[in-house]
């Protein structure tokens, strides 16, 4: 049998259902009012981009009420011991592994409790390896990795809501029982209806058409600080608006440390240091020991005791004290 010729670039039934499929979505479509834009001078480039991002927080204003449900199921889940898991290609990938890479440094969370999966793995972080995205087998590979349980999330990430690895993960994850999550930027996407809670950030064309590193990624970005942060405010990672479970590794975090203890308590250096030595650096256990007058190991039960949430083990001190006193 002769070999078929080979077909011009762009040109294979896959290549025209892909063209097809990104001239439908809003984050590719393209803008004739911005056509010009190379010939503008750089500041009014500046104040164009500048408008188009301002934009970007009302989009994610809109979708608060199901942001707030994901949280919640989330950090039911964690409570319980689950993970956080981001999966995404590209600049989706990135973001989700920016956000699960600092939440140790800030709410003293374990390496494996916040993960983050990028098509390609970890040299895609620095290196563009963009075909990795159109495979889903490597989503579920990467996954099946992690040996996921009923009480893990995974959160698919991605602009277009197209792309298969996150959809792939979403789609592995649902079918083991975990939490799931698809964060995209077009409406109608099937990555949010692949999964249990959809969110769905329309932030229009981008200023350089199809370029989703730039309002898209923004979005996305807004929408990760809010899953990660809040979860952790609802898990006692927080006293208040402060970090009580930053984990002090260098000098700044040092310094950090000391002055949260500070704005909780009110104490005085002297006795802060001395707090702070005797918890061996752990911030809720030296604000406990100073508010309820109690010992370090005594502070670090009661936590354990209030699955590490500072309000309810100082009223248990309190409880206590009452008691006590009663008796």
């Amino acid at each position: 049998m002769p070999s078929l010729p080979s077909l011009p670039y762009g040109s294979t039934p896959n290549d025209l259902a892909v063209r097809a499929e990104l001239e439908s979505l809003t984050t590719e479509a393209f803008r004739p009012d911005l056509a010009d834009i190379d010939q503008l001078p750089t500041l009014d480039i500046a104040k164009l981009m500048n408008g188009e991002d301002a934009a970007v927080p009302t989009a994610v204003a809109a979708r608060l009420p199901l942001i707030a449900a994901a949280i919640d199921a989330i950090a039911e889940r964690m409570a319980r011991g689950g993970r956080l898991i981001y999966a995404g290609a590209g600049t989706a990938g990135r973001l989700g592994v920016l956000d699960a890479s600092e939440c140790p440094p800030t709410f003293n969370t374990a390496p494996s409790q916040v993960l983050g999966l990028i098509a390609g793995g970890r040299e895609a972080v620095i290196t563009s390896i963009e075909g990795a995205e159109d495979s889903a087998d490597l989503a579920r590979a990467d996954l099946g990795a992690l040996a996921l349980t009923p009480d893990d999330t995974v959160v698919g990430v991605s602009a277009s809501g197209r792309t298969p690895y996150a959809i792939g993960a979403v789609e592995y994850a649902r079918g083991r029982g975990a939490l799931t999550v698809g964060l995209a930027c077009n409406a109608s996407s099937a990555l949010a209806a692949a999964a249990d809670h959809g969110i769905e950030v329309v932030v229009g064309p981008e200023l350089v058409t199809g370029s989703t590193r730039l309002k898209a990624g923004t979005a996305q970005k807004l929408v990760l600080n809010m899953l990660s942060t809040i979860t952790m405010i609802r898990l006692g990672k927080t006293y208040g608006n402060l970090m009580v479970d930053v984990r002090a590794t260098n000098d700044k975090l040092r310094a950090r440390s000391h002055r949260i203890v500070a704005l909780a308590t009110g104490a005085t250096d002297e006795e802060i240091d001395k707090a702070l030595t005797a918890a061996n650096g752990e911030v809720k256990t030296a604000i406990l020991t100073l508010l309820s007058n109690t010992d370090a190991p005594t502070a670090t039960r009661l936590l354990q005791q209030n699955q590490g949430h500072l309000r309810a083990a100082l009223a248990a001190t309190t409880t206590t004290t009452t008691t006590t006193t009663t008796s």
